[in-house]
């Protein structure tokens, strides 16, 4: 029988691995790479090695291939890590790695958009299966940063809010995006531009070559809509563009546009919504 091994690499991809395989009409299992295992998903079985924190990718990438075996797709959110860790399992295992797709000819090696697939309903208890072990690798972590602020994760916001070159600085970045992000509950996102200019952290791109994102609504301030750019956030339901340049490739895209600049358009929109 097919069957699906999603893996998980922070513990919303549990319900996103859930739909996935719920459309393709197969049942899986869960391999937690790191964090507490999800048991309401409805997974046959969750692998789970009770690891705080991510393994390096030739690390993560062994422990997969050392329990992939009878499973016909190898599955997992598309992120930056899945991206990293599952085309080496692809690469020892031989088969073909396919990126963010919606559909699958197996045996294969996936990472898919969540936003692609409707969520069912969670209930049940999966059993877990706990194992140890020796994360030890080539690869070595010297130490662990993130930012705080409580904001949601990126790729699993409902809101959107991301800026681009035009934002000057850092600290104009997180008074404008960040500002605006929090008054609406949602995570902050980049250009590459931006990130490339010192503007905003690497862990904020948005696009082909940074995270993929399809929130309800996605606010693109000072964003012109290069094409690497777009093919990130295709799948958002609504995209509002805020730009002064009425030439800028993005309105072709957006659901709507405003000419303006966004830093009036913005702080206005704050005093509005009270925020």
């Amino acid at each position: 029988m097919s069957k699906v091994l999603g893996v998980v690499f922070s513990a919303a991809d549990s319900y996103a691995i859930q739909a996935f395989a719920s459309a393709l009409g197969m049942p899986f299992d869960l391999l937690c790479l790191s964090g507490a295992p999800v048991t309401d998903a409805g997974a046959g079985k969750v692998i789970e090695f009770g690891l705080g924190d991510l393994p390096v990718a030739d690390s993560a990438a062994t422990m997969i291939q050392t329990h992939a075996s009878g499973y016909t797709v190898i599955a997992g959110v598309s992120s930056m890590a899945s991206k990293d860790v599952l085309a080496r399992v692809a690469g020892e295992k031989l088969i073909p790695l396919g990126e963010e797709v919606d559909a699958l000819s197996s045996p294969l090696v996936v990472t898919f958009r969540p936003a692609g697939f409707e969520m069912p309903a969670r209930g049940g208890s999966s059993p877990v299966e706990t194992l140890n072990w020796d994360v030890s690798a080539v690869a070595q972590v010297q130490s662990r940063s993130q930012k705080s602020g409580g904001r949601p994760d990126l790729t699993q916001a409902k809101i959107v809010v991301s800026g681009g070159r035009p934002l000057k600085d850092a600290a104009t970045f997180e008074a404008i995006i960040g500002g605006l992000a929090d008054a609406l509950g949602g995570a902050a996102g980049a250009t590459r531009a931006a990130v490339d200019s010192g503007i905003a952290a690497n862990e904020l791109q948005v696009g082909q070559t940074g995270k993929i994102v399809a929130p309800d609504l996605y606010i693109a301030a000072g964003i012109s809509g290069s094409t690497q750019h777009m093919a990130g956030i295709k799948d958002s339901k609504i995209i509002v563009a805020i730009n002064k340049d009425g030439d800028a490739p993005i309105f072709e895209f957006a659901d709507f546009g405003l000419v303006a600049d966004l830093y009036d358009a913005i702080p206005e929109f704050r005093r509005l919504i009270g925020k």
